[in-house]
């Protein structure tokens, strides 16, 4: 038994959001029905680098599809048919959860929109991911994870700070409002299906905004801003409420150091033989040394450069510093720590063999994560799933294929 076992998910999102909210639930245990265009599919099955098979042959599936689908069963079905949306009709009727991410408004023409589905099933929870969210002045704009870092202030504290080499406003380096978006509407999801069952006996509609969400995901950076009506300052790797909190270059390389409370500055100064710093009265506390930065951080630096990263990781470590390297993704998986908590994993994939996997990060002691199914092929399990949710027989899913419905 998982977490979601017997919770049906159809799930009508493409992209990223919307895909990475139903794997998580599907690694939660629910059964997870990926609704695709035929011949097409989603979009991201033509974005990133493709895998290869056991022989090195170079297959259609993508970086993009492959790291946000497992575990869900992919059907193809044509929307814009009258017969094709009668079959989601008919899969929303004894599903628990739709997930959709298209523009405000636009499945209410195929009559795929929440009232339409919801008469048919009022214990549907039925969750919309958009852009600006279904209402206000840019509900019907169209919009990609750039324009959610740069319109939610992201990107306003994110670069090193004007004037200094390179500086200037910088993108974070993965779809961050996206995957954010995701999160929360996994959350929202599992909410809405709790309230169901303990509280309501209904489903209900959830309106989640990509923008909305990065805004909300600015957090306690956000409210700096509400509570001083001063911007936050962009620092690159510097933090600008604790001190020291940065990278700091050494012999051979980087490592970042993040020192949180007043005794862990006073064991990092016996690290660097600097014992005279902890007790200096401009650094003797977190705001002091953060009012006190540009005095004190140089005095570190130079002392830093003057070792390789490893020795100073093991002095840290053994004083109970936070001290950690700037890894890249080669160095991330041959992390010791990272291998022993089992984040890459491998799965059996019909068409490239074993396929490398970042695991979900949650360890439940009862209910563990579920792994059953790689991401699927495009439109893989439709006839099996029309057999086994509709009911259908060999001659109706011919007559759909023959049609294109499917």
């Amino acid at each position: 038994m998982t977490c979601l076992t017997g919770i049906r998910v159809l799930d009508l999102s493409r992209v990223f959001s919307g895909p990475w909210a139903t794997q998580m639930l599907a690694d939660f245990g629910a059964d997870v029905i990926k609704v695709e265009r035929p011949g097409l599919g989603d979009d991201v099955r033509y974005q990133g680098p493709r895998a290869r098979d056991a022989q090195g042959q170079e297959t259609r599936e993508t970086s993009s599809f492959l790291s946000m689908n497992r575990g869900k069963r992919s059907i193809t079905v044509d929307l814009t048919q009258p017969a094709g949306q009668a079959l989601i009709r008919q899969l929303a009727q004894d599903s628990d959860v739709v997930i959709e991410n298209f523009k405000a408004g636009h499945l209410r023409r195929f009559g795929l929109d929440y009232e339409s589905l919801q008469s048919l099933n009022p214990r549907l929870v039925y969750c919309s991911i958009s852009g600006f969210g279904q209402s206000g002045p840019y509900a019907h704009l169209p919009g990609y994870d750039p324009l959610f870092q740069s319109m939610s202030g992201l990107m306003s504290v994110t670069g090193q700070a004007d004037g200094a080499p390179g500086g200037g406003p910088v993108r974070v380096g993965y779809s961050v409002s996206d995957i954010t978006a995701g999160f929360y509407a996994a959350n929202a999801i599992q909410a809405a299906l709790l309230h169901r069952e303990r509280i309501s006996g209904q489903g209900q509609y959830i309106d989640l905004a990509l923008l909305d969400a990065q805004v909300a995901a600015m957090s306690h950076v956000a409210m700096m801003y509400l509570l001083t009506g001063q911007q936050p300052q962009r620092l690159g790797n510097v933090s600008p409420i604790t001190c020291p909190w940065q990278s700091f270059r050494c012999l051979d390389g980087e490592v970042v150091i993040a020192v949180g409370n007043d005794p862990q500055f006073v064991a990092f100064c016996q690290v660097l033989g600097l014992p005279h710093l902890s007790s200096d009265p401009r650094f003797l506390t977190n705001p002091l040394r953060v009012k006190h930065r540009e005095v004190l951080i140089p005095l570190l630096a130079q002392r830093m450069a003057e070792r390789s990263m490893q020795a100073w990781y093991d002095d840290c470590e053994q004083a109970g510093v936070p001290c950690g390297p700037i890894n890249d993704f080669e160095h991330v998986f041959a992390d010791p720590q990272i291998q022993h908590r089992q984040l890459r994993m491998q799965l059996p994939h019909p068409t490239i063999g074993e396929l490398p996997q970042v695991a979900n990060p949650i360890h439940f002691s009862a209910t563990p994560v579920r792994y059953d199914r790689a991401p699927p092929l495009l439109g893989q399990h439709t006839e099996e799933v029309l057999r086994e949710r509709l009911g259908l027989d060999e001659a109706r899913i011919a007559d759909l294929r023959r049609e294109k419905v499917i």
